[in-house]
Parts: C-alpha cells; structure tokens; sequence
C-alpha cells in the first residue's frame, strides 16, 4: 500500500511504485478529472500540482508523490487562484469540447500562484505543453489575464 496525501487527505492506493500516479487517481481513487491524453507528458491533459507545481501525471511514478501534497482539479478551486481561474474560465465560456480543460486550469492556477501578473509570454510560455484540439488558445489567455485582473497585450 501506498500513502498518499491528496487533496488534502490522507488516502492509500494498492499499486506498485512505478505505478503512474494519472492511473492511481483515476483508476484505484476514482478521481477521474484528471485526464488521459498521450500518455507521453506531451499533451498536459494530465496535469496535476506535487508541491503546488504542475506535472504530467502520466509520466510521473506514484512514488515521486508519497510524501508531497498532490492536488488535482476536483480541489484547485479551493485555492484562491483556482477559484479565480475556475471564474473566469466560465465567465468566459474557455471549454468548446472540455477535455483538455482540467489540465488547461491545473497549469494556468499554477502560473498565477506564482506570478499573479502574467505577460502574455509568461501566459505562452507556462501554458506551453498543454493542448488543445479545438484551439481555444486565446480564450485560455483571455481567462488567465482575467483571473490574473490584467488585460493582454
């Protein structure tokens, strides 16, 4: 068994330490909003904090988590810069099909606890690696600027 702290709760998973932790989450805590895309830590779909950084749980061995804070997209609202950004990913209607979008919120809340005042090539370059098939590229701009309470170039 390994312990976890996720989301702020203690919980155990039955899996080996190679284990990817995207497939701990969703497959043994049924946690399921954190997204399989590539399975290559290309796509960002996967995209989960360790420590309050992103990474691509896909790629990352469970047993890199055991003994760090691992928040995913069912808790980054309760963060200020998650609820910021979960507004205005509304407000602003980002999603077209979704999928990608808990990956999308994970990278950009992320940014913002760590610059809240992004340019628009500090927004480029934190968000890079996270893909979008339908292209709402500047509309997740747009949100971050406005979760950020900053107008883009």
């Amino acid at each position: 068994m390994i312990t976890l702290n996720v989301n702020g709760k203690s919980v155990q998973a039955d899996a080996e330490p190679e284990t990817p932790l995207l497939w701990v989450l969703r497959d043994s805590l049924q946690m399921t909003g954190t997204k399989f895309g590539c399975g290559m830590q290309l796509c960002g779909a996967c995209t989960v904090h360790l420590d309050g950084k992103p990474v691509r749980s896909c790629g990352t061995p469970v047993s890199a988590a055991v003994g760090k804070e691992v928040t995913t997209i069912e808790a980054i609202g309760a963060t200020p810069a998650g609820k910021k950004v979960q507004a205005a990913w509304k407000d602003l209607d980002v999603p077209q099909c979704g999928y990608c979008q808990s990956g999308q919120i994970m990278s950009a809340t992320a940014l913002l606890a760590a610059n809240p005042s992004p340019t628009d090539a500090q927004i480029d370059a934190a968000m890079d690696g996270n893909i979008c098939r339908c292209g709402t590229y500047p509309r997740i701009r747009a949100a971050i600027h406005k979760a950020a309470g900053t107008k883009g170039a």
